[in-house]
């Protein structure tokens, strides 16, 4: 399931869209499965229609039953939450009735740290630490996939916010310096001449 484009602003465009990593459902998992066995080593062990295979019968189903309920919830929780970065802001939401998240500016965001244990660089995850200045502050997110990639695609995001930043920044310049020129010739400053030539200079020709 995809970041829900309804919720992007205009012309705001998604880099990465990440669901927790796999691990995250490793736990309910090995749950099921071990009951599961324990529940076939059972009928193996005892006698058929004694109490006992009965008890540990009725037992394993509802150990099963609860773990599967465990797992469904957990995969619901894992399918509704999304760790996305767009052009603009990172954003983190999560659940599937009550809702919650974070979104973080790009032009607010300070340092990003990524941390790794040895078993989670086998399995690929990690945890994100992103530093903003704004009311935020420090966020934790956990169980990111390839932690040190996306750590790289935030920082490229930055960098070309930053480089649009600075170009919209220098056309505004010139338009202003290009109206003090037209105000300058309009008042008899400078001749036509004059303001051509400046105009020439400071479109680059």
């Amino acid at each position: 399931m995809a970041y829900p484009s309804r919720l992007l602003n205009d012309n705001e465009t998604v880099s990465v869209d990440l669901h927790p990593h796999w691990s995250f459902l490793a736990l309910p998992v090995l749950v099921i499965t071990a009951t599961i066995a324990a529940g076939i080593a059972t009928l193996f062990a005892t006698e058929r229609g004694s109490v006992l295979r009965n008890v540990a019968g009725w037992g394993t189903l509802l150990c099963i039953a609860l773990s599967a309920v465990w797992l469904l919830g957990r995969y619901a929780r894992w399918l509704t939450t999304h760790f996305v970065i767009t052009n603009r802001r990172v954003i983190f939401r999560t659940g599937l009735f009550a809702k919650r998240g974070i979104e973080m500016p790009l032009d607010r965001v300070n340092t990003v740290h990524f941390h790794q244990s040895l078993w989670e660089r086998v399995l690929g995850s990690g945890d994100l630490l992103i530093e903003s200045g704004g009311e935020s502050g420090q966020q934790r997110f956990t169980d990111i996939r390839q932690p040190d990639r996306v750590q790289k695609v935030i920082h490229a995001e930055m960098g070309a916010r930053e480089q649009r930043s600075s170009a919209a920044a220098g056309v505004t310049d010139i338009a202003g310096q290009l109206e003090k020129l037209e105000a300058m010739l309009l008042r008899g400053t400078i001749s036509a001449e004059e303001f051509d030539r400046q105009k020439q200079r400071l479109l680059g020709r």
